[in-house]
């Protein structure tokens, strides 16, 4: 298990500590710029590239259900808690949470996670391969309606003022995404042989987007104000890795009758670290940057804390 959070970790490390130590020497306006690159082509072109290699004929619905099933718990765990810390005004925190940024930059740490980057990474190694399909489905289905489905709703509700919400703004949002209409189209496209250079082009986004990301991250945590930053990132970070994750355990035991690496599967996928999609949703419609960067800090190192432990509680 050492070995395989070490290979997984690695590059998140490295490139998220250049993206640290280089800020100081950039200027100021490049995390957006390359957050909004990657909202609208970075992280569009590489889904494009995973639909055209996933295999959709061994498709199962089980994992999609319980995927859309944690989103849709996430987001009420995480709704209820804030309309409670917003009612204790005897706490520091209690009045940050009044800002609509702050609020849907809570929400998006605690219910998006980062199925690919880190779930695709870590799941497999403790899971047999007969059930591999659960957990690229879940991340699959995850990145689809969660991040760019309830992500995108989230962020652009929280990015307008309260007056001018309407359910059309969120929908057009929503169907504006890019990443949807890529993955549509890489779907359409998989037997469909394309030049060389274009397959290759785009197996090799992969390898730019991820390093994209963390850098990002770095840029971001280089902003952070220490422990003022952080302490409000401590409750999102264990919805999103202890909360949500062990009612998805104890959920799926009584209610599904899972067991096993099925039950350990959607366990450790739900309870994945704050999603970079997170961040990059921040830059592009304006909320809280430091909330989602500290919780995808405070979130990863949790996750090295709970993982023991849904081991040996699920497996």
């Amino acid at each position: 298990m050492t070995e395989t959070l070490f290979n997984a970790y690695l590059p998140l490390i490295l490139w998220t500590s250049l993206g640290l130590l280089c800020f100081r020497f950039l200027p100021h306006t490049l995390p957006r710029l390359l957050g909004r690159s990657l909202f609208w082509v970075g992280i569009p072109i590489e889904i494009l590239a995973l639909a055209r290699q996933t295999d959709f004929s061994q498709s199962i619905a089980l994992p999609p259900l319980i995927t859309f099933t944690t989103l849709l718990l996430g987001l009420g765990v995480a709704v209820l808690c804030l309309q409670i810390l917003k009612k204790l005004t005897f706490l520091p925190i209690a009045a940050a949470l009044n800002s609509p940024a702050i609020q849907g930059s809570f929400i998006l740490a605690a219910v998006l996670g980062n199925t690919g980057f880190v779930g695709l990474a870590i799941a497999p190694a403790f899971i047999d391969h007969t059930y591999l399909n659960w957990i690229v489905f879940y991340s699959l289905t995850h990145n689809l309606i969660g991040t760019y489905g309830f992500g995108v709703f989230i962020a652009s509700y929280f990015a307008h003022e309260t007056h001018q919400n309407n359910w059309w703004v969120q929908l057009r949002d929503v169907l504006t995404v890019p990443t949807l209409w890529t993955f549509l189209l890489g779907y359409l496209t998989r037997d469909v042989e394309l030049p060389s250079l274009v397959e290759s082009g785009l197996q090799a986004s992969i390898g730019i987007v991820i390093p994209s990301a963390f850098l990002l991250t770095g840029m971001r945590l280089a902003q952070l104000r220490g422990w003022k930053s952080l302490k409000l990132a401590v409750i999102p970070a264990v919805l999103k890795v202890a909360i949500v994750p062990g009612l998805v355990g104890i959920l799926t035991t009584l209610f599904l009758g899972l067991s096993g690496d099925r039950r350990l599967a959607m366990v450790l996928m739900s309870g994945m670290p704050s999603a970079f999609a997170g961040l990059i949703f921040a830059e592009e419609y304006n909320l809280e940057r430091e909330l989602v960067a500290s919780c995808i800090v405070v979130s990863t190192v949790l996750l090295l804390l709970v993982l023991p432990l849904w081991l040996f509680l699920f497996h």
